[in-house]
């Protein structure tokens, strides 16, 4: 559970120089500047392979510069401990570049993931690839950012991805925890429609950034985000201490998922979830389970991703 209290030691010296008391005190007060635990662990690649004869220094200034700007800012009020930090992805490609304009074509792929409590595990929370990944930098440029002003799509779009994956984490801590975090997603959305870049526009696309949030926070998929904490917290952090009860938690958080598709057919929100899914949920269920619930669970996991359905059947035998 994050950490909502931050307290500083208590240090008492006896003996000291004026000098000497006067460094301890700027220390003790710097010192939550310094360890506020920013939320992400964040790791940031760049593969630029596509762009030919190009200064690679642009692209390392560029990982730099975004990987301080993850990592370095505090995105929220809450404090989390070192280990409780996100862990998660930012893997950038860019296909085209253009020194005279700095603008750069690409795509991202970001993902999120959580430990699994009593194991070794780790699982994703949160992957989807990206696909108009477009922006303007110039080497050295300082990345600025603020939910409420949107003026820069590369700062826009990796915002956007950040309060969408404390969204999700928090729901996987607690039922509708993230809902604060979703709003942000969502009013960067708001704020980025005079973007004239892909990705931020109703009807342009029903698996770009302004339908994932808007499904989000849509009511008809409310049991799409009940369904975070009834896999994470009732499903796999139980497996360690009683398989049976954790793979009917996470029985139950299909079911949810089920409900959350028939609620929005359109949403692409749990196809999404089943295709990040798909490998720890066969590990969970073939040979294992009933026949009955493994058959129930294919059912789900056919309606909801039908492309799949040849792997799904696999669970049965």
């Amino acid at each position: 559970m994050k950490s909502k209290y931050f307290s500083t030691p208590n240090n008492h010296h006896t003996g000291c120089t004026v000098k000497t008391v006067w460094l301890v005190l700027a220390c003790i007060l710097l010192l939550p500047l310094g360890i506020r635990a920013q939320e992400l662990d964040a790791r940031l690649t760049i593969n630029h392979q596509q762009v030919q004869g190009t200064s690679t220094s642009v692209f390392e200034t560029l990982k730099t510069s975004l990987e301080q700007f993850l990592n370095e800012r505090q995105w929220t009020q809450l404090q989390f401990k070192k280990n409780e930090r996100i862990t998660c992805n930012f893997s950038i490609t860019i296909k085209k570049y253009s020194p005279s304009e700095n603008t750069f074509q690409g795509t991202l792929y970001v993902n999120a993931s959580r430990p699994v409590y009593g194991s070794n595990y780790t699982t994703t929370v949160f992957a989807f690839n990206d696909p108009n990944f477009n922006f303007t930098y110039q080497e050295y440029d300082q990345l600025e950012f603020r939910s409420d002003v949107i003026d820069n799509n590369l700062t826009a779009m990796l915002g956007y991805y950040v309060y969408l994956i404390l969204g999700m984490d928090m729901d996987a801590m607690s039922p509708l925890g993230g809902t604060e975090f979703l709003q942000t997603a969502q009013n960067i959305v708001t704020g980025a429609q005079s973007m004239q870049e892909k990705g931020w526009k109703a009807f342009e696309d029903s698996k770009n950034r302004y339908a994932i949030i808007s499904d989000m926070l849509d009511g008809g998929m409310e049991p799409f985000r009940r369904m975070q904490y009834t896999y994470y917290r009732e499903g796999l952090d139980v497996m360690s201490e009683n398989v049976e009860r954790g793979r009917a938690g996470i029985t139950q958080a299909l079911e949810l998922l089920k409900q959350a598709h028939e609620n929005k057919t359109m949403s692409q929100l749990p196809q999404i979830f089943t295709e990040y899914k798909r490998d720890e949920i066969m590990n969970i269920y073939k040979g294992h389970a009933s026949a009955k619930e493994r058959e129930d669970v294919v059912n789900i996991l056919t309606r909801i991703n039908a492309s799949q359905s040849s792997y799904w059947r696999e669970l049965t035998k």
